[in-house]
C-alpha cells in the first residue's frame, strides 16, 4: 500500500500543476478559468493568452506527463503501476487540487505520457490528432479522436497494462471533459482553431437537413 501512495499521490500532485492557467496569467493577464471553455488547456489558453501561451502550454503539459512515466521507471515501477500513475497524472490535469478542481480535458499530458510508454504513439496519436485538426478546423476532434486510439494503439502493439490501466480510463476521462465540445460539435456551434479562419460552416451532424436563408 506504502508503494502505491508513494507512486499515485506524487503522480496526480505533478500532473495538477496548472501549467495552462500560469502561463495565462504570466503572459496574457487572463484567467483562463472565467473565460472560453473554462479549462485550462493549450486550446482555450491560445484563445484568451496567445499563441505563445498556447504552444508553452501544450509542451509543459506532455512534459509533465512525461515526467510521471520517467519517474516511475525510474523508481523501478513495473507496467501496471506505471500505467496507473499515468492515470493519475491526468486526473490530476483535469481535477486540479490546485484549482478547486478544474482543469483541462488530459489530451497533452496524455501524449507526454503515451509518448514515454511506447515512442511508437508520437507517431500514430500525433499524427492522427494533427490531420483531424488539419481537416476539421477543431481542436476537440482531434482530441477524441486521440482519446479513442489510445487504448487501441497499445492493445493493438500487445502492450495490455497499458491499455487497460492507462489508456481505456484515460479515454474516459477526457472524452467526459470534452462533452461540452461534442455537444457543440453535434449542433455545429464548436468555435473553430484560431490559425483556421476558413469561412466554411462548422461541423454539424444533424437528422434535418439545413433551410435555405
Amino acid at each position: 500500500m506504502i508503494r502505491w501512495v508513494i507512486l499515485l499521490v506524487p503522480a496526480y500532485l505533478i500532473g495538477a500543476i496548472p501549467t495552462g492557467f500560469l502561463w495565462a496569467r504570466l503572459l496574457g493577464r487572463v484567467d483562463v478559468r472565467e473565460h472560453g471553455s473554462g479549462r485550462t488547456g493549450a486550446t482555450n489558453v491560445w484563445r484568451l493568452a496567445g499563441t505563445a501561451s498556447g504552444l508553452l502550454t501544450a509542451a509543459t503539459d506532455a512534459l509533465k506527463g512525461a515526467l510521471v512515466v520517467w519517474l516511475a521507471k525510474r523508481l523501478g515501477y513495473g507496467p501496471w503501476e506505471t500505467a496507473l500513475a499515468g492515470t493519475a497524472a491526468v486526473l490530476g490535469h483535469n481535477y486540479s487540487v490546485y484549482l478547486r478542481f478544474k482543469g483541462g480535458a488530459g489530451t497533452m499530458i496524455s501524449f507526454g505520457i503515451a509518448a514515454m510508454l511506447w515512442p511508437k504513439t508520437l507517431l500514430i496519436l500525433g499524427g492522427s490528432g494533427v490531420l483531424a485538426m488539419a481537416l476539421f478546423g477543431h481542436a476537440s476532434v482531434g482530441s477524441v479522436l486521440v482519446a479513442i486510439l489510445l487504448p487501441l494503439c497499445f492493445a493493438v502493439g500487445g502492450m495490455w497494462p497499458y491499455a487497460l490501466g492507462f489508456g481505456l480510463p484515460v479515454a474516459f476521462l477526457t472524452l467526459w471533459a470534452l462533452r461540452p465540445n461534442i455537444g457543440r460539435l453535434l449542433r455545429g456551434e464548436e468555435r473553430f482553431l484560431p490559425i483556421y479562419r476558413r469561412r466554411r460552416p462548422p461541423i454539424c451532424i444533424s437528422r434535418h437537413p439545413s433551410k435555405s436563408p
